[in-house]
């Protein structure tokens, strides 16, 4: 990973940042998400990827980040004319981090990306118009949009958006980590949901742990996590050491409290929620009734 949450506080800081987060059969406060409510739609979850073919790694709309991954998408409500979006994790963000509970949106951007074609090769570089939306809150993510269409991407380049998931994927379920960076894939399966995991001084909440064989590291931070062919997270840590709950050594937290760390174990911060989020236009739209995304406090 590269250097994820390289600023704040050790675990005090990150147990002390829980409290923007939803308690456990609540429901979410604005600036938080709903864990619970997320879970109840296990039943509408993701189909296994097991049964489709794949063969070989497939790079087409993953991009390169300045030394992170990351991913040309379209959520369900994107046009084909819209302008499109590049996903990457909040800790990618090239401007001065998010402190815990802070979520940035609308930010002037020109940053660059080289996005891929199928073999790994720059198919088009494209330039940031503004960043969407960056937070560390609950999740890991940065959005932006850039100054080309979906259309123009696909005929003028070859270049396919990767769909974000409007569901959670299920245990068990087949998953690619797709890296731009470096140029690899990733197989193996979401081995389980994790209530929250804490690393330094922030807290990602109903995250998808790996099974050992996805042996991510640095670099690999925001590169998407597919199954069945579509985008259910963004790859953002993974325990080095074995530490607890410090830099590039995240540690879990149990709904009871109980705090463990797993190394050699990666981590990816669930993606569905956008879609809750976006409306035509590709346009967030955060007071949206069922919008699971945090929302900026209005006292900052």
């Amino acid at each position: 990973m590269k250097r994820p949450f390289r600023t704040g506080a050790l675990l005090g800081t990150a147990l002390l940042g829980l409290a923007v987060l939803a308690p456990s059969g609540t429901a979410a406060p604005s600036g938080a998400l709903a864990p619970d409510a997320a879970a109840t739609a296990t039943e509408r979850a993701v189909p296994s990827a097991s049964a489709q073919r794949h063969d070989g790694p497939d790079f087409t709309g993953t991009a390169e980040v300045n030394g992170c991954s990351g991913a040309v998408v379209r959520t369900p409500a994107s046009q084909a004319d819209d302008p499109a979006l590049v996903m990457t994790n909040g800790h990618c963000y090239e401007g001065a981090r998010p402190v815990p509970g802070e979520v940035l949106v609308d930010r002037p951007s020109h940053r660059l990306f080289n996005v891929l074609g199928r073999s790994g090769d720059t198919a088009v570089q494209v330039h940031a118009s503004k960043a969407l939306y960056v937070t560390l809150t609950g999740t890991d993510l940065a959005l932006y949009q850039v100054g080309t269409t979906y259309r123009e991407l696909e005929r003028d380049h070859g270049v396919t958006a990767l769909t974000v998931a409007e569901r959670r994927p299920v245990r068990g379920a087949d998953i690619r980590v797709v890296s731009a960076s470096w140029k690899k894939e990733f197989s193996c399966k979401i081995d389980q949901n994790v209530y929250r995991v804490l690393e330094v001084g922030n807290a990602t909440e109903d995250v998808l742990r790996y099974t050992p064989e996805c042996d991510t590291g640095s670099g690999t931070s925001g590169s998407p996590v597919l199954s069945g062919g579509r985008i259910v997270a963004i790859n953002n840590t993974s325990n080095h050491d074995g530490g607890q709950c410090t830099l590039d050594n995240p540690c879990e937290m149990a709904r009871n409290g109980t705090i463990t760390a797993h190394q050699g174990i990666g981590y990816a911060t669930q993606t569905y929620w956008l879609t809750t989020c976006v409306v035509p236009g590709n346009r967030l739209e955060l007071d949206r009734p069922g919008c699971l995304l945090p929302r900026p406090d209005p006292r900052r």
